[in-house]
This record gives C-alpha cells, sequence and structure tokens, in this order.
C-alpha cells in the first residue's frame, strides 16, 4: 500500500433550496439576527457583559450563602429549625442589621414571611417571654398566613390562585425579599420532575418581574445520619436544587444534640466557603423573647455525623429492647408499631 495520503474529494455543500438555511450568514460575521426570538433573546457574549457592567454586583443577604436576586433554597429534616433561622434572616434584612457572625451587604428593605407552619399564637410564643415582653419587629417585616376565609374566585386551582394573591401583596407592600415556608404549600407534591420544573418556573418568573430575591424552604426525607448532607437530600424532584441558584442545609449535630450546623450545598455568585470543611456550628437559644441561631465556631462535618460504632451500638440496644419486649409477651406487630420498626426488623432481630 502507498505511503501518500489518500486524496479525498471535498464534499458538497447543499443548496439553501434544499436545507431552507442561508450558508453565506456563517461567513457573515456582521450579520444581527433578531434579538427576540419567541422565548429566546439573543445577544453576543461582550453585549451580554456590557449590560450586566451596569448593574450593581450582587449584595450579600446572608453571608455568601444567598445573595440578593437569588432563587435560594434552604431545605433540613423536620425540628432542625428551619423556620428559626428564616425568621432570624427576615428580620435581620428588614432591620438592615446583620445576624452576628453573619455578613450582611444589602441595606434595609421590606420582606415579606410567607408562615404556612404556625399559627399566630405559635409565633408570639417564640417571640415572646411566655406571652409577655414580646420582640418588637421592624415595620418592613410583613409576616403572611393563610386565610381560611379567603374567597377563590374563577376556575383556576388553588395553586394559581395562591399565587395572584402572593403578586399582589408583593406589589402592596414594595417588597423585594420573599421567604417561603416552605414549598410544599406552593404546590402539592414536588417529588416529580413535572410538579417540580412548574413550580421553579413560577418562581422565576416572579423574581424577575418584581426584582426579588427568594428564599424557599424545604424538607429532607428521613436521611442515614451517618452521611455528609448533599443535594440528593433535598426532598422531591432534583428540578428544585437543579433550577435554583444556590441553597443551603441545616443539620443536626450527632455528637452533641443541642448543635446545629448550616452547610453550603450550592452556589453561583462565589466560591464555596461553608462546605464540608468548615461547616458552620450554631445552637438555638432564646435570651429573653426571640428565638435563634446562635453562632458558636466553624468545624468539619464529619466530627458531628454518626459513626459506625454509634450505629451498631444503636442497633444493639434496639435488639436487646425488642427481646425485652418480646418477653413482656408483646406481639411484633405492636413492638413494630411502639418502636417504629417494621414487622420484619422485629422478626429478624428476635432471631438474633
Amino acid at each position: 500500500m502507498s505511503n501518500e495520503a489518500l486524496e479525498v474529494p471535498p464534499m458538497e455543500q447543499p443548496t439553501q433550496a434544499e436545507t431552507g438555511f442561508d450558508f453565506s450568514l456563517i461567513d457573515n460575521p456582521t450579520h444581527e439576527p433578531t434579538e427576540n426570538v419567541g422565548l429566546l433573546k439573543v445577544k453576543r457574549a461582550n453585549s451580554w457583559i456590557d449590560e450586566a457592567k451596569n448593574r450593581p454586583a450582587p449584595q450579600m443577604l446572608f453571608d455568601c450563602l444567598w445573595f440578593d436576586g437569588e432563587l435560594c433554597i434552604l431545605f433540613a429534616d423536620t425540628n432542625t429549625g428551619k423556620s428559626i433561622l428564616a425568621v432570624q434572616i427576615a428580620d435581620a434584612i428588614s432591620k438592615g442589621e446583620p445576624m452576628p457572625n453573619f455578613r450582611l451587604e444589602a441595606s434595609q428593605q421590606p420582606v415579606i414571611y410567607l408562615d404556612f407552619e404556625l399559627s399566630d399564637k405559635q409565633f408570639e410564643a417564640r417571640y415572646s417571654e411566655s406571652f409577655t415582653n414580646h420582640y418588637r419587629f421592624s415595620d418592613n417585616f410583613w409576616r403572611v398566613e393563610i386565610n381560611p376565609d379567603g374567597d377563590l374566585t374563577g376556575d383556576g386551582s388553588i395553586e394559581d390562585a395562591l399565587f395572584q394573591s402572593i403578586e399582589q401583596t408583593i406589589t402592596d407592600t414594595g417588597a423585594r425579599v420573599l421567604i417561603v415556608d416552605n414549598l410544599t404549600y406552593l404546590r402539592q407534591g414536588t417529588e416529580a420532575a413535572k410538579d417540580a420544573l412548574p413550580l421553579m418556573k413560577e418562581l422565576k418568573a416572579l423574581k424577575s418581574r418584581h426584582g426579588l430575591s427568594i428564599l424557599a424552604l424545604a424538607h429532607t426525607p428521613k436521611r442515614n445520619l451517618s452521611n455528609p448532607l448533599t443535594r440528593n437530600d433535598l426532598q422531591g424532584s432534583k428540578m428544585l436544587i437543579n433550577f435554583c441558584d444556590s441553597a443551603f442545609a441545616i443539620g443536626e449535630s450527632f455528637k452533641d444534640k443541642r448543635l446545629r450546623y448550616i452547610k453550603q450545598i450550592k452556589q453561583r455568585n462565589c466560591e464555596a466557603v461553608f462546605d464540608a470543611e468548615n461547616i458552620i456550628l450554631c445552637e438555638i437559644t432564646k435570651p429573653y423573647n426571640f428565638l435563634q441561631f446562635r453562632f458558636v465556631d466553624y468545624d468539619s462535618e464529619r466530627n458531628h455525623l454518626r459513626s459506625m460504632e454509634d450505629e451498631q451500638r444503636e442497633r444493639n440496644e434496639l435488639i436487646e429492647k425488642v427481646k425485652e419486649m418480646n418477653g413482656q409477651g408483646m406481639t411484633q406487630r405492636a413492638i413494630a408499631d411502639q418502636l417504629k420498626i417494621s414487622v420484619s426488623t422485629v422478626n429478624s432481630y428476635l432471631h438474633k
């Protein structure tokens, strides 16, 4: 075989008549396409940057965990203090006064707190001393809850009516910060992409129309406390974490039940600062009339996770408890119900 290179005949370029595309545009860099093309905005990269340069850089609302203009998700297990921290963040922004050890760059501004978790009396209990000596929030702090006597008019869904009411409240108060406690009340079922995607689109559209910064609270399903917190711990579809700008989570310290830690999960306006090697340790405390997170220290997440030895010890204790209850004449079903484990687990433990 000859070592000479084989000559490959040039491919014939299809004609515009055949494809419907004008190939001369490829060689014409001065061509300006239409800027608005259906759902798309088309500009050269330099044009986007030139326009962005005229807008101020994003400012911190809750240190580097949440910046203004972002749709941020805060997620954690039940009873770890999501609402406590979220109200504390809202209070700081509404007053323009940073929480101790957490940076706040934005000036004071109106905040809407959508509270779908607590009644007004439960809220009062958290921010008073036994229902006396009440904490005074800023007039910039607007707390909103569902009106049980609200009028649902039209043929739209409850979710649509809720979004319309939220948008009207934003307009009426002039708020630029919206905190949602929690996501499941805005749309029932966020486990599937078909449910989560419309919700995130609606929130992003709301953010764009009103120039909002949004913090949305969400749950984590039951998780293994031996594992570090990750984006996979956010309950529901990954669409939630994929479409948000930033996210952080609260974990409970296995070594000290009084402690909580805050971990950065996703960020776009900065590099990760509070990652697994630099979590923020806090304790929940109530000096006088304000339930709050108090900064303790920075630490590594691994120091607050359950070890394999801890896990085995708990399992052995549970096995002994199952055998003790069985010896007292309890049925396997009764044991399972009381210890909140499956009947098959009870049966397995009795045979160890």
